[in-house]
């Protein structure tokens, strides 16, 4: 039980140390590829037989004497699946860390980072088989979870 107060207070730390870094960097949304009638304007081209007219960019338009639309960039959610070693050589490092420790700190921060940017984390532990699976979810009752494991 000691060991997972332990690796609270880190990860508190961790939190408090890069918080800056996930929500100025690391934090953003993704873009799919899917090119589609979402929020986010991405580009103008020539409009072809059958396209949406509602979406004919006028001003574009009445300067090329073209009509031309504008397309939009749809945004998605990522679902992240972290898969952590804990096979019996992650048991060593160096004199300050253990390599497993390493790693929970390392999935802790993506996981910070997944979360506040609303991506499903899910979590695979693993040796030379499965240990456990946890899905991805989104939420902080999903982090604590995987934090914990």
């Amino acid at each position: 039980m000691t060991d997972i107060k332990s690796i609270f207070k880190k990860i508190k730390k961790i939190e408090i140390k890069t918080k800056k870094t996930v929500e100025e960097i690391i934090s953003g949304e993704y873009h799919s590829a899917f090119k589609g009638r979402g929020i986010e304007f991405s580009d103008v081209r020539d409009y072809h037989y059958g396209d949406d007219i509602r979406l004919i960019d006028w001003n574009v338009t009445a300067r090329l004497n073209k009509p031309y639309i504008k397309t939009f960039q749809e945004e998605r959610e990522l679902s992240i699946l972290l898969a952590i070693d804990v096979s019996s050589s992650t048991a060593f490092g160096s004199i300050d860390k253990t390599i497993r420790e390493l790693m929970t700190e390392v999935a802790a921060l993506f996981c910070f980072a997944a979360i506040r940017n609303n991506d499903k984390v899910g979590l695979v532990i693993f040796n030379n088989q499965i240990v456990q699976y946890t899905p991805p979810k989104s939420g902080n009752v999903n982090l604590l979870k995987i934090i914990k494991n």
